[in-house]
């Protein structure tokens, strides 16, 4: 039906006739000629009926805004007078000689340019006219390029793309499943996979030693910008390679990935471990291009009365921690009580803070109401291990180390945005050495899965769970977890010994995992991988401020698909079909009943 895309001509089609289909981007009437902007997935051409055309011209005064044309024409080169740098046609036009309207269409419901100021709201409920916009087609068309890349990369490092089922069982991710009803077994249910995870390890025992998969994966848990119910990975999974040799290949992949669609060079990849990465970022994702670090001040506070300060500090579970903020003794009293205000959304019970007005000056420098809680020589000390100068404020933060990093953590980076530190460009990394295991409700909870392996055999990971360390990566670019992998278990008692530290009985591990269980017996190699997060990957490389605007068609914050009105009700008939009979409907649930 087409010849030639509208935004691929260019001077080398002049004098050619071409045959064009697509959308009326502009129309305009210029004494007597009509100009039509014609818009494809590829760009924006102009095309020019004059009146020479007489049905062709009439036909085109009619058409309006995004209705769909069929143009003949032929390429000429435009006047230098109107040739139009913003354009990438815009040193040739098309000459219109026929011009068939496909469809009409009726009027948008927003504005389709650059300048469209639209709710979100809007934008999903029309979701095939938002993706029109030429900002949305270059995102996926960019997603689309960087699949493209993974899969050319991995073929060529000799991984497989092997699919796993969809339809599987319930298991301890973290997250909830979204469960399906089985209809030929009544009252029993499948699972969506939250992960290829146990599929992609039964691989490696069957000896597929290099997998991938661009896999489909579902949790049911509540939605932030970066995260969505159904959501894709990058899955990879390989054996007879150690942690080092997993990172290489995969640091090789995002390096290349990069180069190839956005011609960036990364720079080199530091390795930091979790413990590190905590205690001076207070994150195990730090964004590396804000200069600001955080400082424990533990055994300076040990020596004051101040009971905020010294109760932390004393506590082995506690931390007091320090921020220096270069040059941020201009901050004003109202936004340090905004920054209070945003440092108790992560549990903090206050902000202290101290602004540096002239070091030379001693205590008589410095300005904070703490102050007169501190010995001066324990101030000293403080601001010499700070390095702080004239001009700086230092933030604290005192409480479990946990509230103490995650508030600081975020203290830190919201401050960098506003005082305009964080620096251009890409910062990655990888994190590595991981806890095994964290305390939760008076047991222990895997920091990942628990197929992870830890870097300690059975006995001592069972005498002491608590400090083991995992052989889990994590790569983070610009603050952001890209993904993250581990060395699995792959025999069977270490894996039954992790079992038993998270309290899952031989019944319960019989039940839910015997079929892994039963596969490490006959001869499971060492095997790892990682999962890549692909809508998050594409986000960062698009700069884009939410993983939707990365999805073709996503769902709210609230889990629901506002153009299709998904989720929906069931009929009588089907439910009892599949043995399942509702407590409240919808409806009820609505009014609080």
């Amino acid at each position: 039906m087409r010849s030639h895309y509208c935004g691929a001509l260019s001077t080398i089609n002049i004098d050619e006739t071409v045959t064009l289909c697509g959308w009326v981007d502009r129309r305009r009437d210029h004494g007597g000629v009509i100009f039509l902007d014609l818009r494809d997935r590829q760009g924006i051409v102009q095309v020019v009926f004059d009146p020479d055309t007489e049905e062709h011209f009439k036909r085109a005064d009619s058409v309006r805004s995004e209705f769909v044309l069929k143009v003949t024409g032929r390429v000429r080169a435009r006047s230098d007078a109107t040739v139009n740098a913003a354009m990438a046609t815009g040193q040739i036009e098309v000459l219109g000689k026929e011009l068939e309207i496909l469809n009409a269409a009726a009027t948008p419901p927003f504005q389709l340019d650059e300048y469209t100021n639209v709710g979100e709201d809007v934008r999903l409920q029309y979701r095939y006219m938002d993706l029109r916009r030429r900002e949305m087609q270059e995102r996926l068309i960019l997603r689309s390029k960087i699949t493209s890349a993974v899969r050319n990369f991995l073929d060529s490092e000799g991984f497989l793309d092997i699919e796993t089922p969809i339809l599987t069982r319930a298991t301890p991710e973290g997250a909830r499943d979204y469960l399906v009803p089985s209809r030929t077994h009544p009252g029993q249910f499948f699972a969506l996979p939250q992960s290829p995870q146990l599929f992609k390890q039964l691989l490696m025992v069957a000896g597929f030693d290099r997998y991938y998969q661009i896999a489909k994966c579902f949790r049911d848990e509540d939605l932030r910008a970066d995260r969505q119910p159904e959501f894709t990975q990058i899955d990879i999974e390989t054996a007879f390679l150690d942690e080092q040799e997993i990172m290489a290949i995969t640091e090789r992949m995002i390096c290349g990935l990069f180069k190839t669609v956005l011609d960036v060079d990364l720079p080199t990849f530091p390795h930091m471990t979790y413990a590190e990465a905590m205690e001076r970022y207070g994150s195990d994702k730090p964004d590396l291009r804000i200069p600001l670090e955080l400082v424990s001040v533990d055994d300076l506070m040990q020596q004051v009365d101040f009971k905020v300060f010294r109760g932390p500090a004393d506590d082995p579970a506690g931390r007091v921690a320090a921020l220096k903020v270069t040059g941020g003794a201009s901050i004003s009293r109202k936004d340090i009580d905004d920054y209070t205000k945003y440092v108790s959304i992560f549990g903090a019970r206050g902000l202290a803070w101290i602004k540096v007005n002239d070091i030379a000056a001693g205590v008589e420098g410095l300005q904070s109401p703490i102050l007169k809680f501190m010995p001066d020589e324990v101030v000293a000390q403080m601001m010499e291990r700070l390095g702080a100068a004239d001009g700086d404020i230092i933030f604290f933060g005192a409480d479990r180390a946990q509230v103490v990093n995650e508030a600081l953590g975020a203290l830190r980076i919201k401050v960098a945005e506003d005082q305009g530190l964080v620096a251009d460009g890409w910062a990655p990394l990888w994190v590595v050495d991981f806890p095994m295991f964290e305390e939760a409700n008076g047991g222990w909870t895997p920091l990942h899965h628990p197929f992870t392996a830890p870097s300690c055999d059975a006995a001592e990971l069972v005498a002491s769970p608590g400090t083991a360390l995992s052989r889990a990566y994590d790569m983070v670019l610009n603050g952001t977890e890209l993904g993250g992998g581990s060395i699995r278990i792959h025999k069977r008692d270490m894996q039954e010994a992790v079992f038993g530290i998270l309290n899952i009985d031989e019944t319960e591990a019989k039940e839910k995992f015997g079929f892994l269980l039963n596969a490490l017996q006959y001869g499971a190699p060492p095997h790892g991988g990682l999962a890549f997060g692909l809508d998050r990957l594409v986000m960062l490389m698009t700069g884009s401020s939410s993983i939707r605007d990365v999805i073709a068609f996503p769902k709210t914050q609230s889990a629901a698909c506002v153009m299709t009105n998904a989720p929906g009700d069931v009929g009588a008939e089907q439910l009892k079909e599949l043995n399942i009979r509702l407590r409240q409907t919808r409806e009820e649930v609505e009014k609080g009943e």
